[in-house]
């Protein structure tokens, strides 16, 4: 399937194929990428829209910086937001849907033992992302994908802190857990320790400690 310049800009800048701060023209882009100019201009406003390009007047547009700061501050807003998910998808699951995110966290095992840190970061997204559509609420939903497109760069870096991986394995068998026993005070304090810890973890990093 071919993907669409939105896919595919995006994509690239939160893979940091496109650095924070690098210009983004029109012309070159629709040339390099093969799209027309004007697919490549709806794809840049739309990323305008989520936070991941800003234009500046006679300049153009570039690749939004995200300082650890604001970092920091859109973590604290996932957790609040994916906390009150993740209590809701504790009441509202299936069966089905508790064998799913115990399929995804096996699956994160299997990569923590093989090293596959990067993938394993990747599985992690997915089992957030399931957990915020199991809650089935909308608004969490829209707002956390916005949000997490602006970090993905930061939990890279977070993943690969040492000791990091098999903290956040086991954060995440208890976000399940909970879920999977429909205990919603039990997933919504899961999900919101979790997230706190890859705050700290993410400062630490960004300190050089």
């Amino acid at each position: 399937m071919t993907s669409d310049a939105y896919t595919v800009l995006h994509t690239n800048i939160v893979s940091g194929e496109l650095s924070p701060g690098e210009r983004l023209v029109e012309e070159e882009l629709a040339e390099q990428l093969q799209f027309s100019r004007g697919a490549v201009r709806s794809a840049l406003l739309r990323l305008e829209h989520e936070g991941l390009v800003v234009r500046e007047r006679n300049r153009g547009a570039r690749v939004r910086r995200v300082d650890a700061a604001e970092a920091v501050e859109i973590l604290e807003a996932r957790a609040a937001l994916e906390s009150l998910a993740a209590g809701r998808a504790a009441e509202r699951r299936t069966d089905a849907e508790a064998e799913e995110l115990r399929a995804i966290t096996t699956e994160m095992e299997r990569l923590y033992a093989a090293g596959e840190f990067l993938a394993m970061s990747e599985c992690n997204a997915r089992l957030h992302r399931r957990i915020l559509e199991i809650s089935d609420h909308k608004v969490a939903l829209e707002i956390c994908q916005r949000l997490n497109s602006q970090v993905v760069r930061f939990q890279f870096r977070t993943v690969l802190a040492p000791g990091r991986p098999a903290k956040s394995l086991e954060e995440h068998g208890a976000i399940v857990d909970a879920i999977a026993d429909g205990d919603r005070e039990a997933a919504e304090a899961a999900m919101r320790l979790h997230l706190s810890h890859v705050v700290e973890t993410l400062l630490k990093v960004a300190a050089g400690h």
